[in-house]
């Protein structure tokens, strides 16, 4: 399966886990800046879902000094703490993203190259943001 994020694109199989193109993504991740200067290379905080919970990818956060806000699973053995407050702002990511694809060009995925569904997506975004 082709995924573009962020601007890129990598290839996996469809019956591949997430987990697998969790390190080509986050090596691409620059986080902008307020104002001028260069883009900070790595965000202070990664908030993911269960589906994101491998010890490989906790111990790759830590060592770029990025906070890793992942709940545990039920059936964990060690269960860290995590900042509960700031795990629920990922609803207002998730709450856009269902709003985005209520576009169905973006959730039927008609434009095939990256580039294309990238503006699709701003389209989108602009669209939302008018309203």
């Amino acid at each position: 399966m082709r995924r573009a994020k962020l601007g890129f694109t990598f290839d996996t199989p469809g019956q591949t886990s997430d987990i697998k193109g969790f390190e080509p993504l986050n090596a691409k991740v620059k986080v902008k800046r307020l104002g001028r200067g260069r883009s900070k290379q790595r965000p202070r905080y990664l908030l993911g879902d269960k589906a994101y919970d491998a010890e490989a990818i906790r111990r790759s956060l830590r060592r770029q000094h990025t906070t890793p806000v992942i709940p545990k699973r039920k059936n964990a053995k060690r269960k860290p703490r995590f900042n509960r407050g700031l795990y629920r702002e990922r609803n207002r990511i998730e709450r856009l993203i269902n709003r985005l694809k209520q576009s169905r060009r973006i959730a039927t995925r008609y434009e095939k190259r990256a580039e294309n569904y990238l503006a699709m997506l701003t389209i989108a975004a602009i669209v939302i943001w008018l309203k």
